[in-house]
């Protein structure tokens, strides 16, 4: 049977800002003996940091055969439909590999697919597949399932879809997991789920929501039920988990190396899950960080907004201390100026300028 983990280099074990290469290596040791051999990284994940240590630990120490790397064709790195190859041959150079098993036209939405299509993109990238660079092209997508047709009936040519997917985003009207996921279905594209615990707020769970999974009895994780049910669904060809250390490893591990689809009594307590997450308020930012680069106040927004979140869904009362910690050489809520340069780029089309007002009222009285 197909091994649905995948390894997301988003959020790798750091040290000292960069990343943590022993431990790294350690994890991709454990994933590549347990039959798992799937990474996806993309050029902005840790700043580039990525894709070189997908070079130092993977490309350098395994045979190119035994694995499966994705990389991807983001947005901000190119201008003009001569930039595309540069950029192209610079990430085979940073990711130390000759090709990529599959490479996605990345973060599709209304806003990014405009710049693809007046750049060629899609074009270049297939005729890098053509050379043989590229074995499969797809796309990363964070917007509408109305978008994401008119994507795939204007590009055939894209064979594989990543969406983000989570038991909190099924029904979510500003997320649409499951109208995308039907969408995908309906064009017969074999699916990637990004986001699968929704940047760690399926696994950091309030009491109440912890005693419903610990009620069914079973010795599992948190993040196992959030992993699981993305895992079930039918047309699901990886689901990726952004891993920072190796037990976060050896727990995907433990349930996905010998995967057990979702039960009815796991889906009755995901339900009630959802219930008791979604009264409790908060900010559904997934904390992919795309917002924090281009800021020119150097708002840490994601980490600002997990404060947010820490204190009004969880009553944490340590979010006050982390609220200094991520100002202290960074830019307050307050300090906003407006300008919208997060809003364009956020795959979640949050309103951040209207959230930073209401992070502001909470933190800075």
């Amino acid at each position: 049977m197909e091994k649905k983990l995948g390894f997301g280099c988003m959020r790798l074990p750091m040290k000292d800002g960069n990343v943590a290469y022993e431990e790294f290596n350690k994890m991709i040791d454990l994933y590549m003996s347990e039959g798992f051999n799937y990474f996806d990284t993309a050029h902005g994940y840790l700043e580039g940091k990525s894709e070189i240590a997908i070079r130092e630990c993977l490309a350098k120490r395994y045979p190119r055969e035994s694995y499966v790397l994705t990389n991807k064709l983001t947005g901000m790195y190119f201008k003009t439909k001569e930039d595309i190859r540069r950029f192209f041959n610079q990430q085979l150079e940073w990711t130390g590999v000759e090709y990529f098993d599959y490479y996605l036209m990345h973060a599709q939405d209304r806003n990014t697919y405009p710049h693809f299509q007046e750049t060629d993109a899609y074009e270049v990238a297939s005729e890098l597949k053509e050379e043989g660079k590229i074995k499969h092209l797809g796309i990363s997508f964070h917007d509408t399932a109305e978008m994401l047709e008119q994507i795939l009936t204007e590009h055939p040519e894209v064979e594989i879809v990543q969406i983000q997917f989570n038991y909190m985003d099924f029904k979510n009207p500003s997320v649409q997991s499951e109208k995308v996921y039907n969408v995908c279905r309906k064009f017969n594209k074999p699916i990637l789920v990004m986001e699968p615990v929704k940047g760690g707020g399926l696994v950091n769970l309030p009491d109440e929501a912890k005693k419903v999974f610990d009620g069914l009895g079973e010795d599992l994780s948190y993040a196992s039920y959030a992993i699981r049910y993305a895992a079930t669904f039918d047309g699901m060809f990886k689901v990726l988990s952004g891993m920072s250390n190796l037990e976060q490893m050896q727990d995907n591990l433990s349930y996905m190396k010998d995967f057990k689809p979702f039960t009815d009594k796991e889906y009755e307590a995901v339900e009630k899950v959802v219930n008791i997450l979604g009264n409790l308020g908060g900010i559904p930012c997934t904390a992919c960080r795309y917002c924090v680069e281009g800021c020119p106040k150097k708002i840490s927004i994601p980490d600002l907004f997990g404060c947010y979140n820490a204190k009004k869904q969880f009553g944490d009362w340590n979010s006050d201390y982390y609220y200094r910690v991520h100002t202290q050489n960074n830019g307050k809520a307050s300090d906003c100026i407006k300008c919208g340069k997060c809003e364009k780029i956020c795959p979640q089309h949050l309103p951040i300028r209207e959230h930073l007002v209401e992070v502001a009222k909470t933190f800075e009285k």
